[in-house]
């Protein structure tokens, strides 16, 4: 062999050698997986009432823009619905008024009721104290008109005897007719003392039933009286009971205004609407359809920021850290690059949070490398046509050196 071929192959062998240092020093410097795909936000849209659909001015796979009507649901219902809370509103807000306005009422007059009823207490107490001291003053009147129907009884007894001792004296002309005439008329005038005696008697008898029927009527009107006063001392709780009343009011007012707001909940939901800028997908309802609350509508899918979620094997994390700058080929468009970063590495792995999370606690332990989700950012602009949709294959690789 020729020396110009030695250093032929010489030449060719280090030049080998250079390509694989730098092929290795590249790669080494890169990670890379096949397990990626595009990832967004879907919202999902739901019925928030029942009822029937009247418009539906969205199709499948339509742009919409946030706050675009999507579907329009029969609204009748809830408008009357509306106006009977306002109404059942209206009418808590009147009572309460009128337990406010009670409130001092109540203690204004629970107040001036005590004050009367004590005044009358006291006055039904004088009252039946006057009446006991009638019953006395007509009892010691008897007693003085009993004296004195005894003392004309036996004044009466002696004129009597004495006309009885000078009858005959004045036969036997022993004293003057005059003298007879005298004892006759003091007779009559004993014996008429003793009827006006017996007749006082009786009007103290008389006296006496009237002052104890007084006393009695007296005894009744304290006791009413004392009833009277004991209602009226129960002005704290008649107060406190109209305060209760008006609390009750008040909140019942505030479940009614609650109930309005619910009212115009119920009304404005009647009109859906997009939450966010993006893609009709999944639409699933139509005109005339009879829908129940929380029902699937459709979904609306935002393009305008979007993601590579990423499986990476958890040998390849080493040196891979959130900020590092990514290329992403898609598999749709030819190996189309497009540019991006790490945003960051997920908490756990993909195993962990699917369905049924692996048990490594058995007998049968096989060790398999886990993949950790990594989400990378796509950088501003690399999307304005909106190519990219959820579910599409991807290979990120990530330069960590």
């Amino acid at each position: 062999m020729s020396m110009q071929r030695v250093r032929i192959l010489v030449g060719v062998a280090v030049l080998l050698a250079i390509g694989a240092g730098v092929w290795w020093w590249i790669a080494a410097g890169r990670e890379s997986t096949d397990d990626a795909q595009v990832d967004a936000h879907i919202t999902p849209i739901a019925a928030r009432i029942g009822g029937t659909v009247l418009r539906v001015p969205v199709e499948a796979n339509q742009e919409v823009e946030a706050g675009a009507v999507l579907v329009e649901i029969d609204k009748r219902d809830y408008e009357v619905a509306l106006e009977r809370a306002r109404a059942e509103l209206a009418d808590a807000e009147a009572a309460a008024i009128g337990a406010r306005v009670g409130v001092p009422i109540t203690s204004t007059t629970t107040s001036s009721n005590e004050v009367t009823a004590k005044g009358g207490v006291e006055g039904a107490e004088a009252a039946y104290l006057e009446a006991q001291q009638g019953v006395e003053v007509a009892r010691t009147r008897l007693v003085t008109a009993q004296a004195r129907q005894r003392e004309a009884a036996a004044n009466a007894s002696k004129a009597t005897k004495d006309v009885e001792r000078l009858k005959p004296l004045l036969a036997k002309d022993e004293i003057s007719q005059q003298q007879y005439d005298a004892a006759v008329a003091a007779a009559a005038s004993n014996t008429a003392s003793v009827d006006s005696a017996q007749a006082q008697v009786k009007e103290a008898e008389l006296g006496i039933r009237v002052a104890e029927s007084r006393v009695s009527q007296a005894g009744v009107g304290r006791q009413q009286a004392s009833a009277q006063l004991k209602e009226a001392q129960t002005a704290p709780e008649q107060v406190t009971a109209s305060r209760a009343r008006l609390a009750a009011a008040e909140a019942k007012v505030r479940q009614n205004q609650a109930m309005v707001k619910q009212a115009e909940l119920n009304l404005e939901y009647s009109t859906v609407k997009a939450p966010v800028k993006g893609i009709v997908s999944r639409k699933g309802v139509e005109v005339g359809q009879v829908i129940q609350q929380g029902q699937p509508l459709m979904t609306v899918i935002p393009l305008d920021r979007i993601w590579i979620t990423a499986n990476f094997k958890e040998t390849q994390l080493e040196e891979m850290r959130p900020g590092q700058r990514v290329k992403i080929k898609v598999d749709a468009y030819g190996g189309r690059e497009f540019s991006g970063k790490v945003e960051s590495l997920a908490a756990a792995t993909g195993s962990r949070f699917s369905l049924l999370p692996p048990d490594n606690a058995t007998g049968n332990y096989v060790k398999v490398v886990q993949r950790v989700p990594v989400r990378i950012l796509l950088d501003e602009g690399q999307d304005p046509e909106h190519l990219l949709r959820p579910g599409m294959s991807v290979v990120p690789t990530v330069y960590i050196r």
